[in-house]
């Protein structure tokens, strides 16, 4: 119930700054998206630290105002306050609090005031919330927010009406929630800054059903709580949904977040979804840039790209990459894009197959007994030849292949491509599973678009067939990859389903009459094709040329 409230008086709290940047001509502007974001998370900062203090130091809950009796400490008995804290919680400084704003507002150039502030916290912070770019920059955790208002005479008052909103409530009773609670929080925070208008490199928001689906067969209940120490990565993030999924399974504490995305957008709200999960220990290894050219990730010793334990992802699966698509053909490259480097289109640049170079790095990336889990169009997993088949005889003559899921057509509301999961396991040199779930879920509108959901239950068939390594009658199927060799490296599980006949008995009179049926019935036909034939030459007859 407490769960419920909150959630229901954070949206408000969004709703209402959302409000707030549309009265000052920002509504669905650009930069709306990092205002609210960074907005919020200020205020959950904020309330977190008073979280914190009040856990270390149980007398502030007493307290009349638990602020000014921490801005009354000496600055040794603060920074003992602070180095209690744990490592997910940002230092505040007593002039960083938003009491201490609010209490503000009124002085000449409050804007400059609060972007200060929230800077000040955001370089105070660095070493812990900062994302870095692949040529090593740093990201702040805050811009100056005013300055996305350009008439600067409207900026103190748009400050003012946010520290208004931020004082109504706190976070501090919500804190034990656990990540279920952020989850549908951090949807509605990005949900009109997470959709297909990202021009070149557009993101989608992968659905609940997928991330649990592949979080649920790479970590399966039986294992849950016996991981430990290992490491999970994304090398096309987007906004972290696939590693929060995989992360909450296997602990928060207990494993290690990689990641790198070409979009500077999605790797700050991936640093907001780390966070609000309870995984900052892993924002060092938040990195903005392009993969496929520029791979971050490297062994502590040497420059070999690291390996991992666990990897997940939805790749982009179309998209312009001419303008360096040669350099990755390269000697450099050639060992990781063992398959090959799909080639230039002679029309539609932006239809090149770019999710086959993700999925070849990602085969790269996996450590000798690490599994992975990746969306990929489900034409890939038939394909006659070329780059998609090159790599499914890889995962093959390998025996690296746990299976396939293929999806239910608009899975994805954002586009129609029908898409599979493909699940490799370096240690499964048996069965693989291939299930076809094309024909689950309901379908159902999203705005312009047409969805199919998945049912719990359906979520629920899905998983535990693929971990039971069960066969059901025109659902899924166990074949042995000598199966598959056989079968031109097929992965759709249509293709090994049995072909059943039905028979049923006729007498011969009974076989008789349905055969002067099927006659009698092919009679009519002809009549009537040889009457539209008559008609037809008519008409023709009747044309004249004037």
């Amino acid at each position: 119930m407490v769960s419920q409230q909150f959630e229901q008086r954070t949206r408000e709290l969004i709703d209402s700054l959302k409000a707030i940047c549309a009265a000052y001509g920002l509504g669905n502007d650009g930069n709306e998206f990092k205002i609210i974001t960074q907005v919020f998370l200020y205020k959950f900062l904020n309330d977190k630290f008073a979280f914190e203090a009040k856990k270390i130091q149980p007398a502030l809950r007493e307290a009349k105002s638990w602020e000014a009796t921490i801005a009354a400490m000496s600055a040794d008995d603060l920074e003992m306050l602070q180095m209690q804290m744990g490592p997910d919680t940002a230092r505040l400084k007593p002039e960083h609090f938003i009491a201490h704003l609010w209490g503000r507002q009124n002085a000449p150039e409050f804007a400059k005031l609060f972007d200060d502030t929230l800077r000040d916290i955001a370089i105070s912070n660095n070493d812990i919330f900062a994302v870095k770019t692949d040529g090593g920059a740093k990201i702040t955790l805050f811009d100056r927010v005013s300055e996305f208002i350009t008439d600067p005479s409207k900026r103190d008052a748009f400050c003012r009406a946010i520290i208004n909103k931020l004082g109504d409530f706190s976070f501090e009773r919500i804190f034990n929630e656990k990540y279920d609670f952020y989850a549908a929080l951090f949807e509605y925070l990005i949900k009109d800054y997470n959709k297909d208008s990202g021009g070149k490199y557009a993101e989608y928001y992968t659905p609940h059903a997928v991330a649990k689906i592949m979080a649920a067969i790479l970590v399966p209940v039986a294992v849950r709580g016996k991981i430990s120490n290992v490491s999970c990565y994304d090398p096309s993030a987007g906004s972290g949904t696939l590693l929060m999924n995989i992360a909450h399974a296997i602990g928060e504490q207990r494993c290690s977040i990689y990641s790198q995305d070409i979009s500077q957008k999605s790797s700050s709200l991936l640093r907001l979804n780390l966070i609000l999960n309870n995984l900052v220990h892993s924002i060092p290894n938040v990195i903005q840039g392009n993969t496929m050219l520029h791979p971050y990730h490297r062994e502590a010793q040497g420059h070999a790209l690291k390996k991992f334990d666990y990897i997940v992802s939805n790749p982009p699966f179309k998209m312009d990459f001419s303008d360096f698509r040669n350099e990755l053909d390269s000697k450099e490259h050639r060992e990781r894009f063992f398959a090959g480097v799909p080639n230039i289109p002679k029309q539609a640049v932006d239809k090149m197959a770019i999710y086959q170079l993700f999925l070849q790095h990602i085969i790269y990336s996996l450590k000798p007994g690490g599994k992975a889990a990746v969306v990929v169009p489900t034409g890939f997993i038939t394909a006659q030849s070329g780059i998609d088949k090159g790599i499914r005889q890889h995962l093959v003559d390998n025996k690296m292949l746990a299976g396939v899921v293929s999806m239910p057509s608009n899975i994805f509301a954002t586009t129609g491509t029908n898409v599979s999961i493909v699940f490799i396991d370096a240690a499964n040199k048996a069965d693989v599973v291939l299930i076809d779930a094309s024909g689950l879920g309901t379908k159902v509108k999203d705005g312009k678009n047409q969805k199919t959901l998945l049912s719990e239950a359906e979520e629920d068939r899905i998983i535990v067939t693929f971990n039971g390594k069960e066969a059901v009658e025109d659902f899924s199927v166990v074949v042995s990859y000598a199966d598959i060799a056989a079968k031109n490296y097929s992965l759709s599980a249509g293709q090994y389903f049995d072909v059943k006949i039905e028979y049923s008995d006729l007498t011969p009179a009974q076989f008789a009459e349905k055969m002067k049926g099927f006659t009698d019935r092919l009679d009519e036909l002809f009549n009537e094709s040889a009457g539209l034939e008559r008609e037809i030459k008519k008409q023709l007859a009747g044309l004249r040329y004037e």
